[in-house]
């Protein structure tokens, strides 16, 4: 049975081989995605962002350049990790091999946050996808248990994002905000806000995503994704796709805007997973965030 749980140990409480101090910017400077592309420029310009984020399944590995440049940034910056593979929505059990070196990696880096998806990618295979979930009781429970291993494992709260979907099962009992807020009540999980993926899910759906952000249970929030998408020009059905290959949005920075007042000053991340463009490009869009973010808080919105 699932339960909530008591408040997990704090990692800034576990002695860390790295700089000390960097709460502060990782709070109130726009992060990026950390990708090999930028390793050198990055320690050699040591641009001004507030924290990089890492896809855990990329940093698994005893060694290695990915392992170095990890360790060599982290002295500099903050690190969040952001989990792909541990399959929280899926039917099977969670892959405890993986997890215990996803496990290792958290105590190593010490991330400000760990994150994973609502959603399942495994099924006998990794699937390299992340396949959305049905609406229902069990698979409610399922995912709950399954933040109850991953959590006590870790000895942390970890961040649940929400998804981004283009079909919706017919067996779902109930809506995605009322399936994401039982889940995080159950389980005591936080929530990663993915401001893309609600305006793709909305869009496909026919949904208004201002209203969902209206019922979004923002009070678990702890982190903000923004992101760009694509249009599938299908005339039968257009889909927008969450891409992660293209600037963010117009439509995207505007729900940013209202996702601030609902949910706070949150650390926000820009994130880019392909046609990368130079890092300076990641960077001007880190610092629109900050400006969004400083704007909006000194004309008083609630942080």
């Amino acid at each position: 049975m699932s339960h909530v749980l008591s408040e997990p140990s704090s990692p800034q409480a576990v002695e860390s081989p790295f700089s000390s101090g960097l709460e502060d910017t990782f709070l109130s400077h726009t992060g990026i995605s950390l990708k090999p592309a930028y390793y050198a420029p990055i320690l050699a310009e040591r641009p001004s962002v507030g924290f990089f984020e890492v896809h855990a399944e990329n940093y698994l590995s005893k060694g290695g350049p990915a392992q170095y440049y990890l360790r060599k940034i982290r002295e500099h910056y903050p690190v969040t990790v952001h989990g792909v593979g541990l399959s929280i929505g899926g039917e099977q059990d969670i892959n405890m091999e993986h997890l215990k070196r996803v496990a290792q990696l958290v105590k190593d880096i010490q991330p400000e946050v760990f994150s994973e998806h609502l959603a399942w990618s495994t099924h006998d295979t990794f699937l390299n996808d992340l396949l959305p979930v049905a609406y229902d009781e069990a698979t409610l429970q399922k995912v709950c248990d399954h933040i109850d291993i991953l959590q006590n494992f870790l000895q942390r709260k970890v961040l649940i994002e929400n998804p981004s979907t283009y079909f919706q099962f017919n067996r779902s009992e109930m809506s995605e905000i009322d399936f994401i807020t039982e889940m995080s009540r159950r389980s005591g999980c936080g929530l990663l806000l993915d401001v893309n993926n609600i305006e793709v899910s909305c869009h496909n759906h026919g949904h208004n995503p201002y209203h969902y952000l209206e019922a979004f249970p923002v009070h678990a929030v702890g982190q903000i994704h923004l992101a760009g998408h694509t249009t599938d020009t299908n005339a039968l059905v257009p889909l927008k796709i969450d891409s992660h290959d293209e600037p963010v949005p117009e439509d995207v920075w505007s729900l940013y805007q209202y996702a601030l007042v609902k949910a706070g000053n949150c650390p926000t991340l820009i994130e880019r997973d392909g046609n990368l463009p130079a890092m300076k490009e990641l960077v001007e869009e880190a610092h629109k965030a900050d400006s969004i973010r400083d704007d909006m808080f000194r004309r008083g919105a609630r942080l």
